[in-house]
């Protein structure tokens, strides 16, 4: 698909606001309604739009912790493993990684009990080796919207 400057700017619209109108984006960026619409539908059906969400503040959710976890994993057994984290309620993501580790988790918990809870899960995951696990102490930036 073809991701040109009006994609451009009803993705950076949505961005900004995932509640925002056909119309109120048509307004914000001079085009027709009929535009914004079709253009939307068109990046929805070809996946470039995936999901409309919304950015919550995890510490007024009472998620204060954030934590990264590197996992060595054995056997070729990757994806298995990497499936089964990320289904778990407290991961956000779930990385490939170079380097000296096999995967990179970034997740968020309600206190250290419920980290070293989802550590003891990981290490007794069949084919994770080991952890090595790094506790944010302050978020300077975290926002994984793309500069459109």
């Amino acid at each position: 698909m073809n991701i040109d400057e009006i994609n451009r700017k009803i993705l950076k619209e949505y961005s900004r606001d995932a509640r925002l109108s056909f119309r109120e984006i048509a307004n914000r960026i001079n085009v027709s309604v009929g535009t914004v619409l079709s253009r939307t539908k068109k990046m929805e059906k070809d996946g470039v739009i995936q999901n409309y969400t919304v950015l919550l503040n995890n510490d007024k959710l009472g998620y204060p912790l954030t934590a990264v976890t590197e996992i060595t994993v054995s056997e070729g057994k990757l994806l298995q493993v990497e499936n089964k984290i990320a289904k778990l309620p407290s991961t956000c993501a779930v990385y490939d990684v170079t380097g000296l580790s096999d995967v990179l988790v970034i997740g968020k918990y309600r206190n250290k009990t419920e980290l070293s809870h989802f550590t003891r899960l990981l290490l007794s995951l069949r084919h994770v080796e080991r952890t090595n696990t790094h506790l944010v102490l302050n978020s300077i930036k975290e926002d994984f919207r793309m500069p459109l």
